[in-house]
């Protein structure tokens, strides 16, 4: 588990920086830089939404994080094991406009 900061606002499970989701999926089986990796688990908060779409009550600090990014010096056994994580991706309109800002190649 990690303290995971969340940059990436209209997703709709950030709440003040924080997840909501519970856990989340970084993507980027092949990813050699930040660019290459991204957050699986975005999801665009549509206008109409008022309140973030949440499988927890409240957004959480420390976060369960599944990881494809398999020559990320974080990665052990497809979890990450980094004290924190940055996700990053302002303004992002689908998954692949997001990163994980942490990721650093072995």
């Amino acid at each position: 588990m990690a303290e995971l900061k969340c940059g990436v606002e209209n997703c709709t499970y950030n709440e003040e920086h924080y997840c909501c989701k519970g856990d989340i999926m970084v993507g980027g089986k092949h990813a050699s830089c930040t660019e290459d990796t991204c957050c699986e688990s975005f999801a665009q908060r549509r206008e109409s939404n008022d309140a973030y779409s949440s499988a927890l009550s409240h957004p959480s600090k420390i976060i369960s994080i599944d990881c494809e990014a398999v020559k990320c010096i974080y990665n052990s056994n497809y979890k990450c094991v980094a004290e924190h994580v940055d996700i990053a991706g302002c303004g992002a309109g689908n998954s692949r406009e997001t990163e994980c800002a942490t990721f650093t190649e072995r």
